[in-house]
């Protein structure tokens, strides 16, 4: 992203794809929109009846349908929605804020991406931009320990400035961003279910808000988003 608020581009453009609501609180977890999946590396596990994205936004047959099927005592990261594929993470967006005409063009105006080399460290399969002026970016990973590794990784490389309350709203296999920060709020509304991935060694959210173990030390899953 190329803004503090869009998820591939400059340093402060990681460091801050998403906005919370200050009403979602405490230490337990939302449950995702549509079915998830248990690992706790990100992957979509072995393909049963319901096809090789069951248990997914895409294909929730089989895993509790439109209520997911999150277990009670999972992590906060086995509690969020998993999309399955590009036009599943789309879907699920612009039900929350303004995703619509995916593309996988960002335009001329549109935001850029982090280039290769996170990418592939990060294990980043597919980029899409959409909504108004595709202000908003997606991203589709396969090993979601490799990319908060790798997010920790920008952020460390750029030297952790910043605002230490900013980061990027993620799923188990998909995350997003946008230059518009009214619509990272809305995905962090607690019927969204998503959560802010936050590497920064700054970060001391308010009482109330969740901090809970990312995927990898020294990062977090929180509600909490401060865009100043």
């Amino acid at each position: 992203m190329r803004t503090t608020a869009s998820l591939v581009a400059s340093a402060t453009a990681v460091a801050a794809l998403l906005t919370l609501t200050a009403c979602a609180g405490g230490e337990s977890g939302a449950a995702p929109v549509i079915g998830v999946g248990t690992g706790a590396d990100g992957g979509t596990g072995t393909a049963g009846d319901g096809g090789a994205h069951e248990g997914t936004l895409e294909n929730p047959t089989k895993n509790g349908g439109v209520n997911g099927n999150a277990p009670k005592d999972g992590t906060a990261f086995q509690k969020l929605p998993k999309a399955g594929t590009m036009a599943a993470a789309a879907r699920f967006v612009n039900s929350h804020t303004d995703c619509a005409r995916l593309s996988s063009n960002p335009g001329e105006d549109g935001p850029t991406g982090m280039g290769a080399e996170f990418d592939k460290a990060a294990t980043v399969t597919e980029t899409g931009f959409c909504g108004s002026g595709r202000r908003t970016t997606l991203v589709l990973y396969k090993d979601a320990k490799a990319f908060h590794t790798a997010f920790k990784a920008e952020m460390a490389k750029k030297g952790n400035k910043g605002n230490p309350n900013q980061g990027i709203v993620v799923g188990q296999d998909f995350a997003m961003g946008s230059v518009d920060s009214d619509a990272m709020s809305a995905l962090l509304e607690p019927q969204a279910g998503l959560l802010m991935l936050n590497c920064h060694p700054d970060f001391k959210p308010p009482s109330g808000y969740r901090k809970e173990p990312a995927l990898v030390k020294g990062c977090v899953l929180t509600d909490y988003y401060k865009d100043e």
